[in-house]
């Protein structure tokens, strides 16, 4: 299977019309079954039922005529109500949220099941037919004793459709609001950050970095773009059979254009693998969170720094953020980097990643924000905490001093920024952090 194909099945859920077209196709074969049913005599046991009064051809395709048109009102409301909530949260949390809002189960199988509902209406709708209409065919004419038609069995699905709409949008309404809470959003975040460490990363409490890169003859990028997935297992088919090793220069989420390196190839002949290999990537306009654990990490620190900006100035949200960034980088810090592509000992694979090591990540998180938490007296403290409180799983001494590094560095920054009370009582959480570190 190739990188696009891959990509495309992978990132079918991040848009807001597939479940609706899903739901559409299955609501419309529901009607048509049930229909069909209902003209085979499969409805005559409801005649049996008491509480149950037959719906009269004129109700039916009045209340099928409101169904329909209430369904698609709703669902024109709901999507309106979604793209406002989505709009509010990428302008005020930043724009790479956007992939987050539109891979939102909740608002997809929302408005689908308001489209679904509209389609089943219509189709059930067809059949009904009044006391004074004319059988349309030689078929109706023969098999209906009676004049008109209700399909009582479809109309009851139709019943039971409407109360599933009101209880779902009865949870929309409830939903928009909840989603959008930044506690919530960086709550997604987070946990999407750290189920992503850990299926790159599965080894726990060995602390070796990335396999070393063997070098070779480079092939080049022949697109413009982002890589968006990289198929590890069709590369490592291709090295294996032509007896090479791949070095990659480049990871999911880096920006490649034309002739840039790509990918060093060692032990064959680059021209003879090189439309293979191009299959492998998925290269797009934009970055997105398959294959790249960073996506997640440079979104928790956007929202941090825009937090943390004069225009803003919240402080608690940044505060946020940094625990989620501590979460994230102590279950980083406590595994082995060698990514798991063949399935076996990362040492005797032949395809060899860009390295990720543990500076690389701290640098990536705790670095970009670190300038910013330097001017504020609350987030420079709790960063101080949290990059103590990472380490507590970090038994690797290397490790263990790039986290002493940033706060080093933060506590030089925070002096030059702070002043007065605020840069006393800085100090005094200073050395109670360096004693407690050491």
């Amino acid at each position: 299977m190739t990188a696009d194909i891959r990509f495309f099945w992978a990132r079918l859920n991040a848009n807001y019309w597939f479940y609706p077209a899903l739901f559409s196709i299955v609501a419309g074969v529901l009607a048509f079954v049930m229909v069909a049913l209902d003209r085979a005599g499969f409805a005559e046991f409801l005649n049996d039922i008491s509480w149950i009064v037959p719906a009269r051809p004129k109700g039916a395709s009045d209340m099928l005529t409101v169904m329909a048109g209430s369904m698609i009102g709703v669902a024109s409301t709901v999507f309106s109500i979604t793209i406002a909530a989505v709009a509010y949260a990428s302008g005020n949390y930043g724009p790479r949220l956007l992939t987050n809002f539109m891979e939102d189960r909740g608002n997809q199988l929302s408005l689908a099941t308001f489209i679904g509902s509209f389609v089943y209406a219509l189709v059930v709708l067809r059949a009904v037919r009044t006391e004074d209409e004319t059988p349309t065919n030689a078929l109706d004419a023969a098999t209906t004793a009676l004049p008109g038609f209700v399909p009582q069995l479809s109309l009851l699905v139709a019943y039971a459709l409407m109360g599933m709409c009101v209880a779902v949008l009865v949870y929309f309404l409830n939903h928009i609001p909840s989603s959008i809470r930044i506690n919530k959003v960086l709550e997604g975040i987070g946990e999407r950050l750290l189920k992503a460490i850990r299926e790159t990363y599965p080894v726990e409490e060995e602390f070796r970095d990335a396999v070393e890169q063997k070098g070779g003859e480079p092939l080049r990028a022949w697109h413009t773009g982002y890589v968006q997935l990289i198929d590890f297992e069709d590369l490592e088919k291709i090295a294996k059979e032509c007896g090479c090793t791949f070095s990659l220069r480049i990871r999911t989420g880096d920006f490649v254009h034309c002739e840039m390196p790509f990918i060093d190839v060692d032990g064959c002949n680059p021209d003879d693998v090189e439309e293979r290999v191009r299959k492998c990537f998925t290269l797009g306009p934009s970055r997105t969170p398959e294959q790249d654990p960073q996506f997640l990490i440079d979104e928790l620190v956007e929202i941090g720094l825009r937090a943390l900006s004069p225009g803003i100035n919240d402080p608690f949200t940044a505060i946020t953020a940094l625990h989620w960034l501590g979460a994230a980088t102590a279950e980083i810090g406590r595994r082995d980097l060698r990514k798991d592509i063949c399935g076996k000992d990362a040492d005797d694979c032949p395809v060899i990643p860009l390295p990720d090591d543990f500076a690389h990540y701290v640098s990536r998180g705790f670095g970009a924000i670190r300038s910013a938490v330097a001017d504020s007296p609350i987030a420079a403290e709790v960063m101080l905490d949290t990059l103590a409180n990472a380490a507590i799983p970090v038994q690797d001494e290397r490790r263990r001093a790039l986290l002493k590094d940033q706060a080093d560095k933060l506590a030089g920054q925070a002096r030059l920024s702070l002043v007065g009370p605020d840069l006393d009582r800085f100090e005094r959480h200073v050395n109670t952090f360096n004693k407690a570190f050491w």
